[in-house]
């Protein structure tokens, strides 16, 4: 998995996956920040773009005056790797500490409670 990224570039990178086409251009990714309410200068953008280049979340590829963007990891690659980070460091790898924590620390609707209660059974299921 490629380095960590700031808050910054990880906002970047959302408005890019939830682009329904395979290549983002720069004024879909203004247009995105300022819909979110975090809208960035020109240059701070192409800073930020750069360093996602450099640390292996996009590739750019340049047609004439304009770059194209694309993702080389998807969101659930990045999640899955967040969580096993954050799995490691905060729960020493133990999934069931999480788990236990989201449920006595009231962390969960109902809903998402009887939504993770089917995936466990699904799961087992599978076994």
């Amino acid at each position: 998995m490629p380095q960590q990224i700031s808050d910054a570039e990880l906002e970047i990178m959302k408005i890019i996956w939830s682009n329904p086409q395979e290549v983002t251009l720069f004024p879909y990714i203004m247009e995105g920040l300022t819909a979110k309410g975090k809208p960035c200068q020109k240059n701070t953008l192409i800073v930020l773009l750069s360093r996602l280049i450099n640390k292996g979340y996009l590739s750019a590829k340049k047609i004439g005056r304009r770059n194209e963007y694309t993702a080389l990891i998807s969101e659930s690659q990045y999640q899955t790797e967040q969580t096993k980070t954050f799995l490691g460091r905060i729960y020493e790898g133990n999934a069931k500490g999480l788990v236990s924590n989201l449920i006595s620390g009231d962390l969960l609707t109902d809903e998402e409670y009887e939504d993770l209660k089917k995936m466990l059974e699904k799961g087992r299921e599978k076994k």
